[in-house]
């Protein structure tokens, strides 16, 4: 490609060239020569070769010279294209450089192709191009930026760029590669020369000459001037960004000392000049790269660049200026190491500028310059935006105003300006140091300023955060807590959404916030007291470490004042999270490094941002009030801010506006407009200081005082307030839909942060696990001084353990707030505003803590660990009658988790101590409900009510203890059932009122007690019988017969009757066998089942126990409730179940005896009483349902135990009796109660299979069959008052005969058979719809049980199989049933019975197959009823009006009809079957036949696709032809069963509709019977109408063959093609056979002559219709063709007309006429003439054709050839 480039080139040259310019000419010609005579194979031969040729460029560098156009284009594509190869000579290149220099004149393509080539030249020839040549192709760039097309300016710039770095990445390469040596030169350093190679040798001249001409200077080494400033400062900033380790000292000193003597004065004299937006932005580029990466270089002219910087922050009065100082100190400050360097430089240097000290203090200047700008006030507000920005504009330029891209409102505050800072307009889309391309400044936001330094602040306290907190884990913890830590603490974030922007950096600060937040081990024993890294010296990082603290030592007064101010601005949601981010994060620095003072100052100003002063003073003023809705925004007045900045030694840190600033304070908010609670972003500082108290509790020591003062008073505010969400304020009163929903979206979470303080609170608690025993009581202390001075006015000293005065000395320059805030809730204190918040707060406290620590108060002695005191203030507190009712409660509840968490950790230890200790927990709770017991007790209602409510609590907190440790309970059971039994009024249980007593509801205390004390119970009944002791059963029982006989809650007393079930359950485990005999019953009163009970040496005792439980039970069973008497009649059954495997046969005999027959009789009776009219309806379905749950369960119990019944000997007196119950309870005649009875009856017969039964004879099986076979159940009328469904109940009648029928098959007769099938269809049809109604696609389960019974049925009786297929058929023909049968009996009851008829039809094709040569089948109708009921979905097909989703009922239906002829019919020619039999059979056969080939699509449903439907009719019909056919010609087949067969065929094989005239031709008069054919020679009228082919014209074209083939010759001697079935078959038995026919045999000709006679006048008249047609209406349409479909049918008919050689018999003889097989062809001959004549003179060839054959072979029969 290169050559014949150059080769065209060069020839171009030549061909210009000739004129003039002949030294071009002939130079080319040379290189023309040369190039045409280089072999080269590719592209690096090529340029190798041409890299010799020293002349070959000759003809370029002298097109160049010429500064001709057209030559100079041709030259620099040449040049360029060699440059690419590398195939320039290098002894050329400086010709070719200065032919490039010369070609800069040129025009814009030759210009912008040199730029192109300069870096490829460079770049290729890099080790030449150095020195003068480098200076020349840099001079080229240099020409060509002065030119004034901006295309070729831009480009000049951005390749000059490109080949300075590549000068520089040269310097890289020959650092990497050269060896030492090589030297050409040396430059200056501060310490004298040093020796340069050259690739630094040209990078130190260029360098110092673009810093020179940048400087409006000459060049040394350049031989350029006029370079443009900007792009100067440009091409500096990129080498030192992209080269920065050039310009390191130990690399390269001179380039060090151009930074310090030239490029650092330059840029801080210029930047002190205040040069204009472009130059300033390059020059504070160039300042924040020397700073971020050659600070280390320039440590005193550092130090000076960031005075200046923070001079100009200061001083200078241009917005955009200070935008680019901040944009500066904000990338310093996101650079934590750099900053500690800047630190260790400069502030920590005796000698040296405060930088960074004097920085903060700016920044506390900056933040107070202009109030009203950030809306600086009383508290934080919402920013609003200019009401006025939006005046005049549309909504977008609004939103681009607000988002400070084009433009914010920039000059002096005035009426319409946004306030406060947003990062909707404080914030810039793109910062002024990156608008490289402006050079105007852009307008600047006038909040801009102050989001920066909020960005300053915030990066320092994370760069602190991250630096020292992963520091502060202990050695030993630190891979645990590294793993642990994440997940633990991401919840401490003080921001309450999820939705913050920059997440990601923000939960990772977040969660370093709260480093010592770790999982918490659970045991107080481990120090999770954090390092101090001040302390470990001997760690690399230590001096870094001490920079830190320095840090915070030094700056923290300035960023204290500088975030207090901002913490009282107007801020979004963005900013003020972060700013309280920053808060937490100084604070938690400062504490870990054990920083006292700051740390103090923080936490004080996080508390008072936390609960505003005012707000508290106004609650406590105002006390406790119903939650009120938030009032609009509001401020809050000035009042307490100085009492509050007195917390602090330094009043101006927390307040540094003074006292201007608290005039604009006041002057901005109305102070009238006071709110009253809380708001979302108090709850944000809350939440800081909580998880600030988390990570640093063991080390706050009297700063607890600080967190938990904030956070009473926090709940004490949003007590007073009910918790009502505080409206954050705006800053504005002028109109801002952006702060408004702001406002909105912070009070819609206000619960979202109530939640998460309330979590923080809790964790912070939970913190004090692991606190060492010193940091723990302190925090004891601080909470119980809470409660000391809340009760200094309400109760005497003596009252409770004092607190010790103060807990440590304060901190010096630091007054703690509990002195005033003592003082307030005094106030409080003495106005009588009902129950104290504050005293609710400490108890919860001294709760959660008490319990958080239980370990460590049980391990230590109590005064060490704070036990004593705990406990007697909760104790003096509970029971004291004097003290609120809600505080009381608290106490006790407070009580009950001691000693449940007490019980917890004494789990651990050994028995004998564990039982000490459970026995006095348990008595605590006895002995603390004895004063609410007593008789003279105060009896208000008051005092009642609240002495309920701590029973409760009481009976509760017995029930938590059980739960947590019943199992391990060692002792006090008895003392557990005496709390239990609290709740009844006393009375002593004695012998005598064992019976008497236990029938009677017992009194309770309190039906509120019932559910609390059963609990208690009911967790002993499940879990803990087998740690209960001997003595505690009685009382158990008698327990629960108290529990089941109250009436005050329904659901206790049902739950109770199963407990009867498990105590007995748990009985049957201890003894293996019961010794129940007539002699443990003989005292009907029970005195001796109790004694005996009682006993517990006696060897009864347990079954004594056992039966005066089931007693017991018995007695509930008559209760009136309905649940609880059926729930104690199923418990009882169950209890029978659960002992019937160590029950003996006398025992159940005595077992039946007492209760079973006895609760029969009983149920018995009371329906009997509640048959009567006047018995309220419920009350009587009431006692159904009990009946039911009788019969169930008794059957099942019986069922269950059968193989015991009937080893007893009087099993069949016991079965009588019970089947005589059975009987009664049918006779009542309830769906309900029958249908129990039967599955009863099903149950238990159905486990006599299983084995064989002693005592289970014919007797007991016949018994069961008489009751079965009384009838079917029905409703007796008039006993209920709504429809029945009794499907239930039949099926269970069906299901019942399945068992009934497998033990009396052996006995089995006819009629028994015959007398099922009339009670299943009866079954069948008194039957009501239920809940089953769509049974199209499936069997309703009655239909499905009765099929499966009928299957069942055995058939080898004779006379069954019968009897079956008759049952069956009637079954299928319910579906297809005459409208004068059952029509309206199925429109009543929405019965289809489809499914069950399909169902039918393979269960009757079954039979008849498998007992098809049983002839008692067809000798009394039952084939014929099968073949009937097939028959009719056949014959209705498309009219049935129900379309299934599985296969048609017909097409079942077909197939199955065809499956039974093929298994029957031979077995008609075998079997003795009488004439009328078979001729009704025949009759039916046809009748399918017909219906098989018939179809009324007009009738067809959409869904229908007839297409498919056809061709399964085609198959059926074929297969059933083969089985029919030539059987159907036989004699005993009437003739005109035959003849309906034959005009079947012939109506069902008309094509098109014939004229009205021809109806009666095809149809008759009545269209019952077909005319004969004299008629059908006369000529009809035509006509020109198509009629329209027969949907099924595929059935009508086999329909016409069938005739041609019934027609056809069958002799043996015929040679007309023929349909023959080939024997044996169906219709022929082969020879020899057993069963040789009872009828005579008839040969097969005479057969089918039969069949012909019959079919030969259809089949003429059938031939004629088409030729009629065709002679008639043709001569209509002239040349025009007949319809498609009608030339078909014609040409098919001539075609088989002219083939056919019909049976010589089957047509009698023409007159004159003498002919055997083409009599058919005589009997048309009129129409064929007359259709030959039509055709010839319509043209119709083949028509004409297809007649002149039918004429000819007439012709031949009688004798005329042609």
């Amino acid at each position: 490609m290169t050559t014949q480039l150059l080769s065209t080139e060069l020839a171009n040259l030549i061909q210009e060239s000739k004129r003039k310019h002949n030294d071009l000419r002939q130079a080319s010609e040379k290189s023309l020569e040369e190039l045409k005579s280089i072999r080269a194979a590719n592209e690096a031969q090529l340029a190798a070769e041409l890299s010799q040729k020293v002349n070959f460029v000759n003809p370029f560098v002298i097109a160049c010279g010429t500064r001709n156009a057209k030559f100079t284009g041709i030259a620099i594509v040449c040049l360029s294209r060699l440059t690419l190869v590398t195939a320039l000579p290098r002894s050329k290149l400086s010709p070719v450089l200065e032919a490039l220099r010369e070609a800069t004149s040129s025009g814009l393509d030759v210009q912008l192709k040199i730029l192109q080539a300069l870096p490829t030249l460079l770049q290729n020839y890099s080790k030449e191009i150095q020195g003068d040549l480098l200076v020349t192709a840099l001079n080229i760039c240099f020409i060509l930026q002065t030119t004034k097309n901006g295309i070729v300016n831009n480009t000049s710039a951005a390749t000059l760029q490109q080949l300075v770095m590549t000068v520089f990445e040269k310097v890289t390469a020959e650092d990497k590669s050269a060896p030492d040596g090589n030297f050409v030169g040396e430059a200056p350093t501060g310490d004298g020369h040093v020796q340069l190679r050259p690739a630094s040798m040209d990078a130190y001249r260029i360098f110092k000459d673009i810093c020179l001409m940048t400087e409006n200077q000459r060049p040394e080494y350049l031989r350029f001037t006029g370079l443009p400033q900007t792009f100067g400062l440009e091409l500096i900033e990129s080498v030192l960004s992209q080269h920065a380790v050039i310009f390191i000292k130990s690399n390269h000193p001179e380039q060090a000392h151009i930074l310090r003597a030239r490029v650092m004065p330059f840029v801080i004299g210029a930047l002190s000049a205040k040069p204009n937006f472009a130059i300033s932005v390059r020059l504070v580029r160039i300042l924040y790269t020397l700073l971020r990466k050659h600070l280390d270089v320039l440590p005193s002219e550092g130090g000076e660049a960031l005075d200046t910087l923070t001079q100009l922050l200061d001083q200078d009065g241009s917005a955009w200026r200070r935008a680019l100082c901040m944009e500066v100190f904000r990338g310093i400050f996101s650079e934590p190491p750099l900053l500690r360097r800047i630190f260790a430089f400069y502030d920590s240097k005796e000698g040296e500028k405060d930088i960074l000290k004097s920085l903060t203090a700016t920044f506390v200047r900056v933040s107070t310059e202009k109030p009203v700008v950030i809306g600086l006030g009383h508290q934080s507000t919402i920013p609003v935006a200019n009401p006025y920005a939006n005046m005049g504009g549309s909504s977008d330029q609004a939103m681009l105003e607000a988002s400070g891209v084009t433009g914010i409102i920039s000059g002096s505050v005035n009426e319409g300006h946004n306030t406060g800072i947003s990062s909707q307009w404080s914030t810039v889309r793109v910062a002024c140091i990156d608008q490289l391309d402006k050079t105007e400044p852009p307008p600047i936001p006038e909040s801009y300023i102050y989001a920066l330094t909020l960005s300053c602040i915030t990066s320092l306290s994370e760069g602190l955060a991250k630096f020292i907190l992963p520091l502060t884990v202990p050695p030993d913890n630190r891979s645990r807590k590294r793993t642990a830590k994440q997940p633990e603490t991401g919840r401490e974030s003080p921001a309450p959404y999820e939705g913050d922007d920059n997440s990601g950096p923000k939960m990772g600060v977040e969660r370093t916030a709260t480093i010592s937040a770790i999982e918490r081990s659970g045991s107080f024993k481990k120090n999770p007291v954090p390092l101090n890294p001040l302390a470990v010296k001997d760690h690399p990082l230590h001096a870094d470490v001490k920079i830190c603290a320095a840090i915070i030592d030094e700056c923290w007064p300035a960023i204290l004042a500088t975030c207090s101010t901002f913490l009282y601005a107007s801020l979004d949601s963005e900013y003020y999270h972060g700013l309280v981010r920053a808060f937490q994060k100084f604070a938690h620095v400062a504490g870990l490094l054990h920083l006292a003072t700051p740390r103090d100052a923080f936490l004080t100003t996080l508390g008072k941002a936390a609960v505003p002063p005012n707000v508290f003073t106004a609650c406590l003023n105002t006390g406790p009030s119903k939650p009120v809705n938030p009032s609009p925004a509001v401020e809050t007045p000035n009042s307490i801010l100085g009492n509050a900045r007195g917390l602090l030694s330094v009043d101006n840190l927390v307040t540094p506006v003074g006292a201007a600033g608290e005039r604009q304070r006041q002057a901005s908010f109305d102070a009238n407009n006071i709110p009253q609670t809380l708001n979302t972003r108090n709850l944000l500082c809350l939440r800081a200081l909580l998880n600030l108290g988390i990570a640093l509790g063991p080390t706050l020591s009297a700063s607890w005082s600080i967190v938990l003062e904030t956070l009473q008073q926090a709940d004490f505010v949003l007590f007073s307030t009910g918790k009502s969400p505080g409206r954050t304020p705006m800053a504005g009163k002028g109109p801002d839909p952006r702060a408004e929903s702001e406002a909105a979206s912070l009070l819609a979470n206000f619960s979202t942060e109530i939640r998460a303080v309330e979590t923080a609170a809790s964790r912070l608690f939970e913190s004090t696990v692991d606190f060492p025993n010193g940091s723990f009581v302190e925090v004891v202390d601080a909470i119980c001084s809470l409660l000391d001075r809340q009760s200094e006015t309400a109760s005497e000293p003596s009252s409770r353990p004092q607190s010790s005065p103060s807990l440590s000395p304060s901190l010096p320059g630091l007054r703690t707030p509990s002195g005033q805030h003592r003082r307030l809730v005094s106030i409080s204190n003495t106005a009588p505003t009902g129950p104290s918040q504050e005293d609710h707060f400490t108890l919860a406290k001294i709760g959660e803590i008490a319990t958080i620590n239980i370990e460590r108060l049980l391990s230590y002695p109590p005064d060490v660990s704070g036990w004593t005191r705990i406990i007697s203030e909760l104790a003096s507190t509970l029971s004291s009658p004097s003290t609120p009712a809600q505080i009381r409660s608290r106490a006790a509840g407070i009580l009950v988790q001691l000693a449940l968490d007490a019980a917890k950790a004494a789990a651990s230890l050994d028995d004998e101590t564990r039982s000490k200790v459970q026995f006095r927990l348990l008595e605590a709770l006895r002995d603390s409900l004895v004063p609410l017991q007593m008789e003279d007790r105060a009896a208000s209602v008051a005092t009642h009510s609240t002495d309920i409510d701590i029973h409760k609590i009481i009976l509760e907190g017995l029930k938590s203890l059980l739960d947590d440790c019943g199992d391990t309970l060692l002792s006090g059971w008895e003392i557990t059932f005496e709390v239990i039994g609290s709740i009844f009024i006393p009375r002593r249980f004695g012998n005598d009122a064992a019976q008497e007593g236990g029938s009677q509801p017992l009194t309770t205390r309190s039906s509120k007690l019932i559910r609390s004390a059963f609990n208690s119970l009911q967790l002993i009944c499940s879990d803990f019988l087998g740690s209960l002791p001997k003595s505690c059963f009685l009382i158990l029982v008698d327990t629960l017969y108290k529990f089941c006989s109250q009436d005050d809650d329904l659901n206790i007393a049902l739950t109770t009757v199963t407990f009867f079930w498990v105590l007995s359950d748990f009985l049957s485990g201890r003894s293996k066998l019961l010794p129940i005999n007539d002699s443990l019953v003989d005292d009907p009163n029970g005195v001796s089942l109790v004694e005996k009970a009682s006993n517990a040496e006696d060897a009864s005792s347990d079954a004594a126990l056992w039966m005066l439980l089931l007693l017991r039970l018995t007695t509930v069973t008559t209760d009136d409730r309905l649940d609880l008497r059926n729930s104690a009649i199923q418990t009882l059954l169950r209890i029978f179940d659960a002992y019937g495997d160590r029950l003996g046969p006398e025992a159940w005999s005595v077992c039946i005896k007492s209760v079973i027959f006895k609760l029969l009789a009983s149920i018995e009776k009371e329906l009997e009483v509640v048959g009567n009219p006047d018995i309220v309806e419920k009350v009587r379905h009431d006692w159904h349902d009990t009946a039911v749950v009788v019969l169930n369960g008794i059957s099942s119990l019986l069922a269950n135990y059968l193989d015991v019944l009937t080893a007893h000997p009087t099993f069949n007196s016991y079965w009588q009796q019970l089947l005589g119950h059975f009987a009664a309870f049918l006779d009542f005649q309830v769906l309900e109660i029958s249908t129990a009875t039967f599955k009863a009856l099903t149950q238990m017969l159905s486990q006599s299979q299983n084995g064989t039964k002693q005592n289970f004879n014919k007797t007991t099986i016949d018994l069961a069959w008489d009751l079965w076979s009384r009838g079917v159940p029905v409703s007796r009328s008039g006993n209920t008052g709504k429809a029945t469904d009794n499907q239930n109940c039949l099926l269970a009648y069906v299901g019942a005969l399945r068992d009934i029928y497998r033990l009396i098959q052996v006995d089995l007769t006819v009629d028994r058979i015959r007398r099922m099938l009339t009670l299943l269809r009866e079954v069948m049809q008194v039957a009501t719809p239920g809940s089953y109604i769509a049974d199209i696609d499936h069997l309703t389960p009655l239909q499905g049980q009765v099929l499966e019974v009928i299957k069942m049925l055995g058939t080898d009786l004779p006379g069954a199989p019968s009897a079956l297929i008759s049952q069956t058929a009637e079954f299928i023909s319910f579906a297809f049933v005459e409208e004068y049968d059952m029509s309206h009996q199925r429109s009543s009851q929405k019965r289809t019975y489809v499914a069950m008829s399909k169902a039918s039809m393979s269960i009757l094709q079954s039979l008849i197959v498998n007992h098809a040569p049983d002839i008692s089948i067809y000798s009394d109708g039952a084939f014929l009823k099968a073949l009937t009921a097939l028959s009719k979905p056949i014959v209705l097909k498309y009219r049935f009006p129900i379309i299934t989703k599985t296969e048609q009922p017909w097409k079942q239906s077909t197939t199955a009809a065809l499956v039974i002829l093929e298994a029957t019919l031979p077995q008609l020619h075998k079997l003795e079957i009488s004439r009328p039999n078979l001729q009704d059979i025949w009759d039916m056969i046809v009748t399918i036949a017909n219906g098989i080939i018939s179809a009324d699509c007009d009738e067809a449903p959409d869904r229908v696709n007839i297409s498919e439907d056809e061709d399964f009719d085609i198959a059926s019909f074929l297969k059933l032809r083969e089985l029919i056919i030539p059987s159907l010609g036989g004699e005993v087949v009437a003739d005109k069963t035959r003849k309906v067969f034959a005009e079947n065929l012939f109506r069902m094989s008309i094509i098109h509709a014939p004229a009205p005239e021809e109806s009666s031709l095809i149809y008759g008069n009545t269209g019952s019977d077909v005319v004969g054919l004299s008629n059908l020679y006369k000529p009809r009228r035509g006509r020109t109408i198509d009629p329209t082919p027969a949907k099924r014209d595929r059935m009508c074209y086999v329909c016409v063959d069938e005739l041609f083939a019934l027609v056809a010759n069958h002799s043996e001697d015929a040679t007309t093609p023929q349909i023959t079935v080939q024997p044996p078959t169906p219709a022929f038995p082969p020879p020899g056979a057993d069963g040789a026919m009872s009828l005579p045999r008839e040969s097969p000709h005479a057969l089918h002559a039969r069949l012909a006679r019959t079919a030969a006048p259809y089949l003429i008249l059938r031939a004629a219709l088409p030729l009629r047609a065709y002679a008639a209406d043709q001569p209509l349409r002239g040349r025009m063709p007949p319809p498609r479909s009608q030339r078909a049918e014609l040409l098919r008919t001539l075609a088989r007309l002219v083939r056919l050689r019909s049976e010589p018999d089957a047509i009698p003889d023409a007159p004159n006429v003498d002919s055997e097989e083409r009599k058919h062809l005589f009997r048309l001959y009129p129409l064929l003439v007359r259709a030959a004549r039509v055709a010839g003179a319509g043209g119709d060839e083949e028509v004409l054709r297809l007649l002149g054959d039918a004429l000819e072979v007439l012709g031949g029969e009688m004798g005329v050839g042609v």
